[in-house]
């Protein structure tokens, strides 16, 4: 229970630092994740993200996510995404970036992927992205985890 509560004031760190399509623009971003592996049950996740803009296209998203299965574990990752608005309140962006996780073990990996931002008021935007992570563990499946959550842009 100590576990949960750390990683939920860890989370509240995070999304204290967070993007829109401004230089300099800010955004939280709760969310869940639903992360799948071929040969194993789907793991719930409940997390939440920050979003700063490094240039008008370019943004960082750093994020931790609390996994809900038998053993209570975390997914902290760190995502550089590139921005092609496609229509005027619709965005598309690749994304790589970096994950540790605690699995049951703890291991390092690389995040491949893609999502989009749609703008439905001022400053909230609704995201979802797909990525797949290539585990460095050798047991661990790489999962494919979709993200499905709103943003809130400062």
């Amino acid at each position: 229970m100590k576990k949960i509560f750390l990683m939920l004031a860890a989370a509240l760190c995070i999304t204290s630092a967070a993007s829109a399509q401004d230089k300099g623009d800010w955004a939280i971003v709760p969310r869940v994740n639903i992360y799948t592996a071929w040969d194993a049950d789907s793991v719930f996740g409940i997390g939440a993200a920050g979003r700063y803009s490094i240039l008008d296209q370019l943004r960082l998203e750093p994020a931790l996510t609390v996994l809900c299965h038998k053993h209570c574990s975390i997914d902290m990752n760190c995502d550089v995404q590139y921005l092609f608005p496609i229509a005027d309140r619709w965005n598309l962006y690749p994304l790589a970036g970096i994950s540790v996780n605690d699995f049951g073990d703890w291991s390092a990996g690389i995040n491949l992927g893609a999502g989009f931002d749609v703008t439905v008021a001022d400053r909230w935007d609704v995201t979802a992205g797909l990525k797949y992570m290539i585990e460095t563990h050798k047991y661990f499946d790489n999962p494919l985890v979709l993200t499905i959550g709103g943003s809130y842009r400062f």
